[in-house]
């Protein structure tokens, strides 16, 4: 993709935005649900604790712009193990929001044209968004933009009505509702609930790190910027006009919980102004289809380049974009679909747990970030307590959406996340130590089947192969002239995280500086320490810049980013982003 026209601020926010601005479509009637007539307080709460997600997520994409999101954070900072944790939340986050979004759109298609089917509408739905993904990202960019810019029409359009229709009426409807018992027992507890619940509001908001190498330059700082302005405008606006358009209790029934805005629209404005808000429903849910399969690429591409995922998935078109993955996700979504038979609310739970658990990740990330990475250049800067209270507030939202009572003969939100997250983190840590799977599945082979050895010669030799061939990948590190100590370091983590037996520790000097006799000394100790790993000291008369990085790369046929480098600091002549894809590793 990246060969291909990078998105612009309209482009990338609308991809975000359609995602992030559908939830006025149930996060109003949600918030109401639990909080009764302080929706609109719980609401702004949520505004705010994004406010602080703008300030983690701008210096920790600003350090390390790279698709990934809070996988890329932490593989940057921690451990393959722990940011695969955080890909597979977000690969479930993804998931859910794709087929529930979908199976929502083709619901309000469904009281528009009652004779459509739902399963069958929303498989094409969702293969209709494959197909235009494999397409490209600035191709599907110009849907998505006509799909948030319609969506603010239609909700401008809508406050409008609403708005006249209060001066007409006088607002006695929110003073009654105001004056109502308090939903829950108390204030706090009404507030809390209703927080817990209105924090999937901002889902989407977490998608534009995804995807932040195909925006271009200074794009992702002004696509949060806009997506919170979105967010904060207009769930509260809908709740404060829900409450004073309609009493507390028909609002928390059934009925308006699942077409709040078609009710408040045929309320206001009559049967033509209904239409419109189910025509721009349909399309905006559609738009966080679209969201779903453009962040998922991203991410899924760059573990693929760091072999956590099989390397077939890396296979491009001619418009730049990874179809495989593509296809596999849009296999995965209707496989989904089929299985919950349609009632798609199961996942409420995947989609609830999933996403809150990658926005605390990407908050540790950050504090990971500033403690082990602290002299790696980045544009702004998230306060310690910008962090605790960011973490904390979502840890709050995450906890009351465990305890919350699911409705009778519905499954509890944990119970269904674990069906969807055991076996998705099991397929994850295969892959991740398929090696040590493969040395046992070869030990197994020979203690059932050492009497027929003959047999089983090709499959031995077979398997030995398979580890050969992973482990033949050669790796290189970039050093000036590092001690012993930090040698060490970068030995352990490459033992730790990667399979390999082929190491290049490479010294560029310009201008032909000597390298010490230590340094030499320091890496023949290393690789006496090492025997596993061949290690070949190569010195270069050049000077180190992405120009030499890109060069090596092609010269030696290893990627970029199985090229490692320590944090660079302040005095570094070149951004992050600069290098290719290289990994910092120290």
């Amino acid at each position: 993709m990246k060969n291909h026209k990078k998105l612009s601020v309209l482009a990338s926010t609308a991809i975000c935005g359609n995602d992030i601005s559908s939830s006025v479509l149930y996060v109003s009637a949600l918030a109401i649900a639990f909080a009764g007539q302080y929706a609109w307080i719980t609401l702004l709460i949520v505004s705010f604790v994004l406010f602080l997600f703008r300030k983690i997520y701008g210096e920790v994409v600003g350090a390390l712009p790279l698709n990934g999101g809070a996988y890329n954070a932490l593989l940057n900072t921690t451990s393959k193990s722990m940011a695969s944790f955080a890909a597979t939340l977000t690969l479930l986050s993804y998931m859910a929001t794709a087929v529930i979004s979908a199976n929502e759109a083709i619901h309000y298609l469904h009281q528009l044209i009652p004779a459509i089917p739902i399963i069958i509408t929303t498989i094409i739905l969702l293969s209709f968004f494959g197909v235009l993904t494999i397409g490209g990202v600035s191709e599907s960019s110009k849907v998505a933009i006509g799909i948030f810019l319609f969506h603010l029409t239609s909700f401008a359009i809508l406050s409008t009505f609403i708005i006249y229709f209060l001066f007409a009426n006088g607002l006695e409807t929110f003073i009654e509702n105001w004056h109502l018992p308090i939903t829950g027992g108390s204030i706090t507890n009404a507030i809390f609930l209703g927080f817990a619940a209105s924090m999937l509001g901002v889902s989407g908001f977490e998608s534009s790190a995804n995807f932040v190498e195909e925006q271009q330059k200074g794009v992702f700082p002004k696509t949060l910027k806009n997506m919170w302005i979105v967010v904060s405008v207009i769930n509260p606006l809908t709740a404060l006009f829900a409450i004073s358009l309609f009493a507390i209790p028909l609002l928390q029934s059934d009925a308006y919980q699942n077409t709040l805005l078609i009710e408040m629209a045929s309320h206001v404005g009559g049967n033509w102004l209904a239409i419109l808000i189910g025509i721009d429903a349909f399309l905006v849910l559609s738009g966080a289809v679209l969201t779903s399969f453009v962040g998922v690429s991203g991410f899924l591409e760059r573990m693929s380049l760091d072999r956590i995922l099989p390397q077939y998935f890396l296979k491009k078109n001619k418009k730049g974009s990874s179809y495989r993955i593509i296809l596999v996700f849009l296999i995965l979504t209707i496989s989904v679909l089929l299985i919950t038979e349609g009632n798609v609310k199961l996942l409420a739970g995947v989609y609830t747990i999933s996403f809150l658990s990658v926005m605390a990740l990407f908050g540790i990330g950050n504090i990971l970030l500033k403690v082990k990475r602290n002299s790696l250049p980045r544009p702004e800067k998230a306060s310690w307590v910008t962090i605790i209270v960011a973490i904390t507030a979502v840890l709050i939202a995450l906890t009351g959406n465990l305890i919350m009572q699911p409705k009778e003969g519905v499954p509890s939100n944990l119970s269904v996340f674990l069906e969807y997250f055991i076996p998705s983190i099991v397929f994850i840590m295969v892959m991740l130590n398929r090696t040590i799977l493969l040395k046992f599945l070869l030990k197994a082979i020979h203690y059932v089947f050492d009497p027929f050895r003959n047999l089983i010669l090709k499959t031995d030799k077979k398997i030995l192969s398979m580890i050969d061939d992973i482990n033949s990948q050669e790796f290189v590190y970039f050093t000036k002239d590092d001690d012993v100590e930090t040698l060490n370091k970068v030995m352990l983590y490459i033992q730790n995280n990667e399979h390999t037996k082929r190491l290049k520790i490479v010294t560029a000097t310009k201008n032909g500086t000597e390298i010490t006799t230590q340094f030499r000394n320091d890496i023949d100790v290393i690789d006496r320490e090492y025997p596993a790993i061949k290690i070949e000291f190569i010195e270069l008369i050049e000077e180190f810049k992405p120009e030499l990085i890109h060069k090596l790369s092609k010269e030696w046929k290893i990627p970029v980013n199985f090229m490692f480098i320590g944090s660079p600091g302040d005095h570094f002549p070149y951004k992050i982003e600069e290098l290719g894809g290289v990994r910092l590793i120290i």
